[in-house]
């Protein structure tokens, strides 16, 4: 029996459950059927159904954050190492049982399985990191003055609703879940409904770690009915979104009422510049590696590739030679480099852009799709094009990159930031002094330079423009889950102004 079909036999295992009982909600510790009945998850490998789904509605929203709200007083005032503990059980639990997670995101998103079983430990990470930092969280200043003691604290916000994207979706559950979790705060979780199945397992392994009931809460449904109820409901103080800037602005004007405060992790159009002096075979590696792996499906993809032209010719052959060689397969192939896209409606979007291009520019590679039982489409290179075509300007979310030459830096930069989005940029160069300008010119919430994205925790993460409102990652996840307090005082009897004397 080879990997795959192993992996297969796993799989049938681990989503008997989902077969059985389908994927319920979660609300204080109990499932809970949706008030809407249950709507079905397909895999994009083959269009088979997976399994119902409960379709939670504004009143299950509701239930989840009244609980949400009585739990929260238990969860703020647990002490700091009592919460840091139940938090690196959570991690542990994660790890022991990323080889499930791995599987199911798999069949439940067509991602192939060398990414998602890396996305199911980083999972892991991000829990134990925040967790690390829950005793010092709270942590203020000492700020003195002329007559008083001034110091600061941070106190969880409250409850918050975290609305979640289909593309690695265990993952980035974690990286918003887990710094809540840390801060105090107890949670709402509104996963994607085309990729409800490991946010299922988060929430089932929380609690099996010690999580109290209440803490964190799920909820399925869809953004026009949940989403926009939790976005607006009372008890509800932040809302922390990944996913496309115009649902994004949406969120924004769905909170106004209540004044949630919101973060928003958006799209992008992301530019990888290549100049000239650059080490071009790793440059190369990191520009298929940025736009082809995770199935093109990620707001950091560098999908503008610009190019100097002196090179452009030698590098785009070497480009279309490398991205005919992409393997696309079945996502449970430990071969596979490129799986199904998640589903028919964004299958639809990113095919379409291939009539476009054929408008537009020159189909150097892909531009088509495979087969008829899945999603599965060609990775795909666009030439001739230049910044004001469609293919340049307008997120595809797909394997799909377009090259655009460039002649001077100059040029590069107005290119690179001609554009709604800020997300990252990827500079690659041997020339210090041209990097450092070039990035402070840049307008991009995250840069690298002579590399592809390489996350560290601790860093912000978060961009510019249309591409998103605040920053995730170390202490910048706790800004956002707490408030600021400032305490004075009197070091002294001070002179006080007398009134009506």
């Amino acid at each position: 029996m080879g990997a795959l079909e192993q992996n297969l036999e796993k799989l049938n295992r681990y989503l008997d459950q989902f077969k059985k009982s389908g994927v319920m909600n979660r609300v204080a510790g109990n499932d809970v059927a949706g008030s809407a009945g249950v709507f079905q998850s397909t895999s994009p490998v083959d269009k088979s159904i997976i399994c119902d789904v409960a379709h939670g509605t504004a009143a299950d929203i509701d239930a989840a954050a009244n609980s949400a709200a009585q739990a929260f007083a238990g969860w703020r005032d647990t002490p700091a190492t009592e919460r840091r503990k139940i938090l690196i059980s959570v991690a542990e639990a994660i790890e022991a049982r990323a080889e499930e997670i791995a599987l199911c995101e798999c069949w439940d998103t067509g991602q192939a399985l060398r990414f998602m079983s890396k996305a199911a430990l980083r999972g892991a990470e991000n829990f134990r990191y925040f967790a690390d930092q829950v005793v010092q969280a709270r942590d203020g200043q000492h700020l003195k003055s002329p007559t008083l003691m001034n110091v600061t604290s941070r106190v969880p916000i409250g409850p918050v609703g975290v609305i979640t994207p289909w593309n690695t979706p265990f993952m980035l559950s974690t990286w918003k879940i887990a710094p809540a979790l840390a801060a105090g705060c107890t949670v709402v979780h509104k996963p994607a409904e085309s990729s409800p199945l490991t946010a299922r397992l988060l929430v089932e392994i929380a609690e099996e770690a010690g999580l109290p009931p209440g803490v964190l809460n799920t909820i399925n449904g869809f953004g026009e009915e949940a989403g926009k109820a939790l976005c607006e409901h009372p008890l509800i103080k932040a809302i922390a979104f990944v996913g496309e800037s115009r649902t994004g602005s949406l969120i924004v004007r769905q909170g106004a009422d209540t004044l949630k405060r919101n973060h928003l992790e958006l799209g992008g159009k992301n530019p990888v510049i290549v100049f000239d002096d650059a080490d071009l075979e790793r440059a190369l590696d990191a520009v298929i590696f940025m736009i082809y792996s995770i199935n093109g499906e990620r707001c950091t993809s560098s999908s503008r590739l610009l190019i100097h032209n002196t090179i452009r010719e030698e590098f785009e052959a070497k480009l279309v030679e490398r991205v005919n060689k992409i393997k696309v397969g079945h996502p449970l192939d430990p071969a596979t480099e490129i799986g199904p896209l998640v589903n028919e409606e964004h299958y639809n979007k990113v095919t379409s852009y291939f009539d476009i291009a054929r408008e537009e520019a020159t189909i150097a590679a892909g531009g088509e799709s495979l087969g008829d039982d899945g999603y599965f489409v060609k990775p795909t290179l666009f030439t001739n094009a230049n910044n004001t075509m469609r293919i340049a300007r307008e997120e595809i979310f797909g394997p799909v990159l377009t090259s655009i030459p460039f002649s001077t830096e100059d040029e590069a930069l107005a290119i690179a930031n001609d554009t709604a989005y800020g997300l990252t940029g990827y500079v690659w160069t041997s020339d210090l002094t041209r990097a450092l300008r070039f990035t402070d010119r840049l307008e991009a919430g995250m840069i690298w330079v002579n590399s592809e994205n390489v996350r560290h925790l601790p860093t912000p993460f978060g961009g510019v423009k249309s591409s998103g409102i605040g920053r995730d990652g170390g202490d910048w996840s706790f800004d956002f889950y707490m408030e600021q307090k400032h305490i004075g005082f009197a070091t002294g009897q001070h002179k006080i102004a007398r009134l009506g004397t």
